[in-house]
């Protein structure tokens, strides 16, 4: 199982654009490459998903268990040629004082050798210190190779080279020149995500190429052959299908975060997956429930607004009891109207409070969630969760029940969250659908109901 950890000395230093090219410049080649992201994100997996035309799956110690880590990697690589794992942050960047969460845990939990992304701006002989600091931190992490980024012209390519060949055993795989026109187009959130972009293959396509010309691919290949065999892990028993059941998932331009592996387990579950463009369609297809993932509807708010015919259709759906599972973007759309730099539109307004949104985050980070006991799914355990939001819903009333009490995190009003009225949940944070404490098996069992109600 040939697998490489794409790190870096710290945030910011280009290290996903530069997994995005290896992705796309492995693939060009005609390898398999199983692209995974550490931590929760939506955005950075559209775009590796696109590059390696393989969806990518996330991994986060908060979020999953460690045995669940190892099994969703396990049955993602399986078949593929390579794995690229794509950190966030820093190598040893992490909430624990001792690591536990870092890059470098996963990167040893998955037996994983690491290339370090080193922005190299502005930077001489001070990388070599850098570099062996790195490998002296944690010995039992292996910095395989690093690849330079962002350099200056072909005599500071030289220095630095002359320098970590001095100074360390680590092996130079790549040097990258900066090159603005391998950016990706950034907002508020991140990058934009991949299925809004209509040039993003083609960008897509150019950062590969500009990668495979200055990395060794044939390096990179050869260190994530080094990684040690690792055995198969214990797989957990699937879960019943149950009765077939067809559910609306909204995939469009506004909402699009969705985790690939809860996609994988609502279908291993025998839903029947429907596609709901918000922006254009008219109607509601015959479904026996919703979901509205996260997303920017706060871009594509005169195209919602404009929508009223489904807008009204989902309302009339959700009061007459249709299951909806709504997150952060989702629960957006639900509400009565969207504020954002001087204009007001109107959404569905099945949530009877007002969006606004901010120049600052509201919601950032880790959440940890306690179901109220109000909570209609009838969930108990403490639940893991995160949250990344510009807005705030206001003017709700005093008498609403709330699926949860925040524990970690802002939520909706900094101490709830998960709005509940007739058979709809819808809250700011984003949980994992799969697994123990996932969303997905609670939300069937309010679609199977009601599929029961009404058929009888």
């Amino acid at each position: 199982m040939p697998r490489v950890f794409i790190s870096a000395a710290h945030k910011s230093s280009g290290k996903t654009t530069l997994t995005l090219g290896l992705c796309a410049a492995l693939h060009a080649r005609g390898h398999e490459v199983q692209p995974f992201k550490k931590g929760p994100d939506y955005i950075d997996p559209l775009w590796l998903g696109m590059a390696a035309q393989r969806p990518c799956y996330n991994l986060d110690f908060h979020m999953m268990q460690r045995s669940e880590i190892e099994r969703q990697f396990a049955r993602a690589a399986a078949g593929a040629h390579i794995s690229l794992i794509e950190g966030n942050k820093g190598l040893y960047d992490g909430l624990d004082l001792d690591g536990s969460n870092s890059n470098a845990a996963l990167a040893k939990l998955l037996g994983a050798p690491v290339v370090l992304v080193i922005d190299a701006r502005g930077m001489t002989r001070g990388v070599a210190p850098l570099i062996l600091g790195y490998q002296a931190f944690d010995p039992d992490i292996r910095i395989a190779g690093v690849i330079l980024n962002n350099l200056g012209g072909s005599r500071h390519e030289s220095k630095l080279r002359a320098v970590i060949e001095h100074y360390t055993d680590v092996e130079v795989i790549g040097a990258v020149q900066h090159d603005a026109s391998m950016q990706i187009a950034e907002r508020h959130l991140g990058l934009v995500p991949a299925n809004e972009q209509q040039a993003a293959r083609a960008r897509i396509q150019h950062v590969g190429e500009r990668v495979a010309a200055q990395v060794d691919l044939d390096r990179l290949r050869a260190i994530a052959d080094s990684a040690p065999a690792r055995e198969a892990p214990d797989e957990h028993p699937a879960p019943a299908a149950g009765v077939q059941v067809r559910v609306a998932i909204a995939h469009d331009p506004a909402f699009g975060f969705y985790y690939s592996e809860d996609l994988d387990t609502l279908r291993a579950s025998n839903v029947e997956l429907i596609e709901l463009d918000t922006l254009h369609a008219d109607t509601l297809p015959d479904v026996d429930g919703l979901i509205i993932g996260g997303g920017f509807p706060e871009v594509f708010m005169a195209e919602l607004e404009a929508n009223v015919s489904l807008r009204s259709r989902i309302r009339r759906a959700i009061e007459a009891g249709l299951p909806t599972y709504a997150e952060c973007g989702g629960l957006m759309y639900l509400s009565r109207r969207l504020d954002w730099q001087g204009k007001r539109c109107e959404m569905v307004g099945v949530v009877p409070g007002d969006t606004v949104m901010h120049d600052r985050p509201v919601g950032r980070g880790y959440a940890r969630l306690q179901p109220t006991g109000d909570d209609r799914w009838q969930e108990t355990a403490p639940i893991p969760a995160h949250e990344f939001h510009y807005s705030s819903l206001e003017n709700l009333p005093a008498d609403s029940i709330y699926a949860y009490q925040v524990k970690r995190g802002h939520g909706i009003d900094g101490v709830h969250d998960g709005y509940q009225q007739y058979n709809l949940l819808a809250a700011y944070v984003h949980r994992r659908g799969s697994g123990e404490r996932g969303w997905i098996a609670p939300f069937l069992n309010q679609v199977r109901a009601h599929k029961a109600r009404a058929a009888a």
